[in-house]
């Protein structure tokens, strides 16, 4: 199972990539796996100001239809358009072209709560 070092992990099997104040998420390849073959991704929540666990879209596969959480509190900037003619790519590659949003943090301070790689194999 591909668990990068370089992320940030929730409880709920989203990751983090920080740069500066933008975080890039997407779901794990352990969520991904486990969901089976993803379908549809649904984000309404782009320029919308969240707290961090606050649902920021669903996404439905062949198992389910799952809530998305943010990971930190901030505002979602973009949504990954690729993902609307090819949902699959959150299976095919969950990590890059798999992404999912963007988001402005609005305080970094909510990254101390994230778990890194060796906490979140240990969740797993």
């Amino acid at each position: 199972m591909n668990i990068p070092n370089n992320l940030f992990y929730t409880k709920d099997h989203e990751w983090v990539k920080l740069d500066g104040d933008i975080a890039t998420v997407g779901v794990t390849d352990f969520a991904q796996k486990e969901l089976g073959d993803i379908g549809f991704v649904d984000v309404d929540s782009v320029d919308e100001d969240l707290e961090a666990e606050e649902a920021f879209g669903t996404i439905e596969a062949v198992k389910t239809v799952s809530d998305m959480f943010m990971p930190v509190g901030g505002t979602v900037v973009e949504l990954n358009e690729e993902l609307d003619g090819e949902p699959e790519l959150i299976n095919k590659d969950p990590y890059e072209k798999g992404w999912i949003v963007k988001i402005k943090v609005s305080n970094l301070a909510d990254v101390e709560n994230l778990l890194k790689a060796d906490a979140y194999k240990e969740l797993i």
